[in-house]
């Protein structure tokens, strides 16, 4: 299930028209009254490890994330579900929540009790997909890990917490932001316990002292700009919508900004619509649901805000086993370019960083 982020620009992925008719106002406006909408078939997804072939569906909730958060919650519930038992009529033994529909309330729970078949945020392979693209990022613009220092925004969330308690385990310095200190204090133990110096951030000046930040925060705009970022930083955003502004990838090209959360899917798939990604790349979030469906795991794997190691373990196992493998580079949804990683690499305050030029 996705829903439209960028609203003049995804509705008119499916309805041209009206994309370029309706101004942005009121479409946010008439998402609340508009029903679900049936998007594609998705074909051609094989498993690497036993070759079997899967199908499924792509499915829209019509509202946009500024709906999600103003409208009242049971309402929200409300167009989810219905989103949902489409799925259902089509044929689907699993759903995949996306985007906001994954986050608003309690990240799947109600959604899950008010449908036949089981439902999964995917929040459980976004980690593990974003720290594979964090730490490969790095690899090739030559920050070592061990001497890092790395920022979490939206550290308190479901997704953030258990990311930076898997991060702790391999950076000396952690720097915790979000917008609630008391819930970041409430992490802090367990980051510090798997092994990193954690620090609460008072705002996002922070993060000038931050070689890697991974944002995963739900913030329906941007709100990490220019000034706020490091030379020679990589970035890692797994936020939708971005949370980074496009003005950083404009101004600065001394950071490394990459679109986190994207994967290969094995097969000759076809989604049969463009929701913004090259061919045969998903979201983790996808992913995660096409991987239990490749294991015959017709379960709810990641609901809730309580997500834990060992499910972020398992299911990076299992997408593994099944083909799955870390898409290129994308940096506001463009390829990056050898060139950009040789400028940031440039501007590595770390001899690994200056020995690739």
């Amino acid at each position: 299930m996705i829903h439209p982020i960028d609203p003049r620009r995804d509705v008119q992925r499916k309805f041209p028209l009206l994309g370029r008719l309706l101004p942005e106002p009121a479409i946010h406006f008439f998402s609340a009254y508009f029903p679900p909408v049936y998007l594609s078939h998705v074909t051609g997804i094989r498993s690497a490890a036993t070759g079997k072939e899967i199908e499924g569906w792509l499915v829209a909730c019509p509202l946009t994330p500024q709906r999600m958060l103003s409208l009242p919650l049971e309402r929200v519930y409300r167009k989810i579900i219905e989103t949902g038992r489409l799925a259902e009529r089509l044929g689907a033994q699993i759903l995949g929540l996306g985007a906001f529909t994954a986050v608003v309330g309690d990240a799947g729970v109600t959604v899950a009790r008010h449908l036949r078949i089981p439902v999964t945020t995917g929040n459980s392979y976004t980690v593990a997909v974003s720290l594979q693209a964090l730490r490969e990022a790095a690899r090739q613009v030559g920050i070592p890990l061990a001497e890092a220092t790395a920022a979490i925004v939206g550290a308190a969330g479901a997704i953030g917490r258990v990311a930076a308690r898997l991060l702790a385990r391999e950076v000396p310095r952690l720097i915790l932001v979000g917008r609630r200190a008391e819930r970041l204090e409430n992490i802090r133990p367990l980051v510090e316990a798997e092994g990193a110096r954690a620090e609460i951030a008072k705002s996002l000046q922070a993060l000038r002292e931050a070689d890697l930040v991974l944002v995963v925060s739900s913030s329906p705009v941007a709100i990490i700009g220019p000034e706020h970022l490091k030379p020679g930083a990589v970035v890692c955003d797994v936020a939708q919508p971005r949370n980074v502004s496009p003005l950083v990838a404009a101004q600065r090209d001394d950071v490394l900004v990459i679109d986190g959360g994207i994967v290969e899917v094995p097969g000759e798939v076809d989604f049969g619509f463009d929701f913004g990604l090259p061919p045969r790349m998903a979201y983790a979030c996808m992913a995660e649901t096409i991987a239990l469906a490749l294991e015959d795991r017709w379960e709810s794997y990641s609901l809730g805000r309580r997500l834990s190691i060992e499910q972020v373990e398992e299911i990076a196992r299992l997408a593994e086993k099944h083909g799955f493998r870390l898409a290129g580079f994308l940096s506001f949804g463009q390829p990056v370019s050898e060139a950009r990683l040789q400028r940031i690499r440039a501007r590595v305050p770390f001899p690994a960083g200056r020995a690739w030029g």
